[in-house]
């Protein structure tokens, strides 16, 4: 027996869904559990206890599925019929999918704009009689453990919408070298220029940007002394292991995106109203994410780490 979750999308999506997929491992322990998602989280999904292999596909694209149907199927992934196809196609004997406008006669419940990402897939899964724990979000760590005691940050986003300016987070590395603190900045592939430059800017030392693979980056988080961010998924990284953070957010609310309520280890900065009220693809720095100063940032960072070490088992 099998059982496939869609969700074709990034690594903070992937994060966001651990507390879905264990609910699921829990529901259906004898199954096979897939993930359809991008192939680059393979090396993540064993550190969740709750998916067994990857089948790599694009967002939205045809899963390339063979044999016999799977015996269950989950749309993690959105809520109307773009998302909706890909998983029907699979003709599973049972699908769990999320009613909305777009498709108001799926048999599921309705789809609400605004909640917070971690909790919408744990509803989906309730409304269909499985139990769930949204606060379920750890991982396990990397067999490889990362240096200990580094402040990590991580100046990349998806989009530059949601980049705070990497002059700031330059200054932001050299104060906190200043007072002692080790730094390095991380970057996935695409943005190893954009890492340098900050690292170049707060004049680190030679290795102060480490070209990291993702188990790489989760034991770099893992045993980090603290992290620093945008809104991505550096962030749920942080989240998943209690490492003190600190995201910094723009065009969409931390209600929807941020930490869980209640983690006094994380630290959600944000100068903005209502839900989305920026873009998240956007082309151009969110203003919102320009109100944040660099004072605010190392005044966020030296309140978690005197806080860690007077709370060290908070996470």
């Amino acid at each position: 027996m099998r059982l496939v979750v869609l969700r074709a999308l990034g690594l903070g999506d992937f994060l966001t869904g651990v507390p879905a997929y264990r609910a699921l491992r829990a529901a259906f322990p004898e199954h096979e559990t897939v993930l359809a998602g991008p192939a680059v989280l393979a090396p993540l999904v064993a550190l969740t206890g709750a998916i067994d292999r990857v089948l790599p596909v694009g967002e939205l694209e045809p899963v390339a599925w063979t044999g016999t149907p799977p015996d269950v199927a989950v749309d993690l992934h959105g809520n109307g019929p773009a998302s909706h196809r890909v998983v029907e196609s699979l003709a599973a004997r049972r699908t769990m999918l999320y009613a909305s406008p777009q498709a108001p006669d799926v048999n599921g419940p309705w789809w609400a704009p605004v909640e917070h990402e971690v909790v919408r897939w744990c509803r989906l899964l309730e409304w269909y009689g499985i139990r769930t724990d949204p606060g379920d979000l750890s991982l396990a760590p990397p067999a490889a453990a990362g240096p200990a005691g580094v402040i990590v940050l991580h100046p990349g986003a998806a989009s530059t919408g949601r980049r705070w300016p990497a002059d700031r987070f330059a200054a932001v590395a050299r104060a906190l070298t200043r007072d002692g603190h080790r730094v390095v900045v991380t970057g996935s592939p695409a943005e190893r220029s954009l890492a340098r430059s900050v690292a170049d800017g707060a004049e680190l030392p030679p290795g102060a940007v480490p070209v990291t693979g993702l188990l790489d980056l989760a034991a770099l988080v893992a045993s980090a002394r603290a992290v620093v961010c945008n809104d991505t998924g550096v962030s749920h990284l942080a989240t998943a292991y209690g490492t003190p953070s600190v995201t910094l957010f723009g065009p969409v609310s931390p209600a929807l995106w941020g930490p869980p309520p209640g983690r006094s280890r994380h630290v959600a900065l944000w100068h903005g109203t209502g839900d989305r009220p920026g873009d998240a693809h956007g082309a151009a720095t969110d203003p919102r994410l320009l109100r944040i100063s660099v004072e605010e940032v190392l005044a966020a960072v030296t309140g978690l780490l005197a806080r860690s070490r007077t709370s060290p088992g908070t996470r």
